[in-house]
């Protein structure tokens, strides 16, 4: 049986041990991967320079949130967006640089608060198609295409699950070139990536987007479970982080410039 005095060396222990404050990441994490859609300018896309990484302004975003947390993240290139929810999913990478919240996500990945970036989804056709649209009925009776695993919101994924006529495909490159050839009808897709590759493609003048957007969403930092850097200190800092940059105006402000770098990497190409 334990003395007075024991006990209170107990109690006294025990305090002692709640005041050290927990640590915001695994003590072998040193660093964080992160990775997302290639297909994504300018938020993000595959580096030139380096084929293992990706670029862009939520790539710029996370280098500076890993400055601010103490812990370097680097975003690398996985493959094509479906392959990247793969490996953060299966936690051989820790981050996504940019997701839609949905509810199948939310079972293997933690969504950090709050979002960092709001994207249009929409319609896109050809400059010759008859296709008219005012709502997601009016897409019915057509055949569409977007990527493989791209969500476009909760809400129009289950719609499309249920009335839509919408094939799949690993890249924004080849679903766009079947848009041009005549093989679908209409591309669904975020506004700015979209204009961004009809441009590189030499599309501009062949197609066209179409309003009401499809989707209003918003883009967020998420966090794989099977991370070994998971823990709650280091959630709650990463959304305290992110908070400050948008607050104090840097994400918008690396948002122009990945705009302005996706625009110089396209006149770079277009002298060679």
């Amino acid at each position: 049986m334990f003395s007075v005095q024991g006990r209170f060396v107990l109690f006294w222990l025990g305090l002692c041990s709640l005041s050290v404050p927990l640590p915001a990441v695994a003590s072998n994490c040193d660093r964080l991967l992160a990775t997302g859609n290639p297909d994504y300018p300018p938020y993000l896309w595959r580096s030139t320079e380096d084929e293992n990484a990706l670029v862009g302004a939520n790539q710029q975003l996370l280098e500076e949130v890993g400055q601010r947390l103490g812990i370097p993240i680097e975003v690398v290139y996985t493959g094509s967006w479906s392959r990247a929810q793969e490996e953060v999913r299966a936690g051989r990478v820790d981050l996504i640089a940019g997701a839609f919240l949905t509810k199948p996500r939310l079972q293997y990945m933690d969504y950090i608060h709050p979002a960092f970036y709001t994207t249009r989804s929409l319609v896109w056709t050809r400059q010759d198609q008859t296709l008219t649209y005012q709502d997601w009925a009016d897409l019915s009776r057509w055949q569409g295409i977007s990527l493989i695993n791209n969500s476009l919101g909760q809400d129009f994924d289950s719609y499309a699950r249920e009335h839509l006529n919408i094939d799949s495909v690993a890249t924004l490159d080849q679903a766009m070139r079947m848009l041009v050839q005549g093989r679908v009808d209409y591309l669904l897709y975020e506004e700015f990536p979209a204009a961004a590759y009809a441009e590189r493609l030499g599309f501009t003048g062949q197609l066209r987007s179409l309003e009401p957007p499809i989707s209003q969403e918003q883009l967020f930092l998420t966090l794989s479970h099977r991370s070994p850097c998971n823990t709650g200190a280091l959630r709650g800092e990463l959304a305290h982080i992110l908070t400050e940059v948008i607050e104090d105006g840097t994400a918008q402000r690396l948002l122009s410039t990945g705009l302005t770098d996706w625009q110089n990497r396209q006149r770079g190409a277009d002298a060679e």
